[in-house]
């Protein structure tokens, strides 16, 4: 497994077609697709074609990404930037129930923020969210992201939009240092 990020506990790749059966498995809990707008996979095979056209990596050179447990090398979910519909690239995140409550989703998400702006050189991500998931804006704001608006986005009518500056990040983490 080459890792895209590294984390104290986690480990981030590039989706590789060995993942479909996570993928499908992740997709078909109506829990984890409750705010999304998104529909399950029918099968494994659509999650394996989903996965073999994927092409955020060779048009935009980041995605989304899978990852892992690093004790275990277990997958739990996936988390990445990607160039939406509107523009604007995109910090998002997706976990398997049981790793919920864990801290993944922020230590995943902030290192991909980290890498966005660092290694990628971003100058602004931000960060969707249907309004009444009230775990994920957790998540986008202790990651660093401020309530930038109220919109729609792919399937959620009623969703808040966050976002982060370059200058922003750098300014919390002198912040976080005095």
């Amino acid at each position: 497994m080459k890792p895209i990020i590294e984390t104290k506990r986690l480990i981030l790749r590039e989706f590789q077609k060995t993942d479909a059966k996570n993928m499908y498995a992740l997709n078909l809990d109506k829990k984890v697709l409750k705010y999304t707008g998104d529909k399950a996979f029918k099968s494994v095979e659509d999650a394996a074609n989903f996965l073999k056209n994927y092409s955020d990596y060779s048009k935009n050179g980041f995605g989304r990404w899978s990852v892992f447990l690093k004790s275990t090398n277990t997958y739990i979910g996936w988390c990445g930037l990607k160039l939406n519909e509107e523009g604007f690239v995109d910090i998002g995140f997706r976990l398997l129930q049981k790793y919920w409550h864990n801290g993944y989703a922020t230590e995943a998400a902030e290192a991909c923020i980290d890498y966005g702006f660092g290694t990628l050189k971003l100058s602004e991500i931000i960060g969707r969210a249907a309004i009444a998931n009230k775990a994920s804006i957790k998540v986008l704001e202790k990651i660093g992201l401020h309530f930038w608006k109220k919109d729609t986005f792919e399937g959620v009518n009623e969703a808040v939009y966050y976002k982060i500056t370059k200058k922003l990040k750098n300014e919390n983490i002198y912040k976080n240092r005095r």
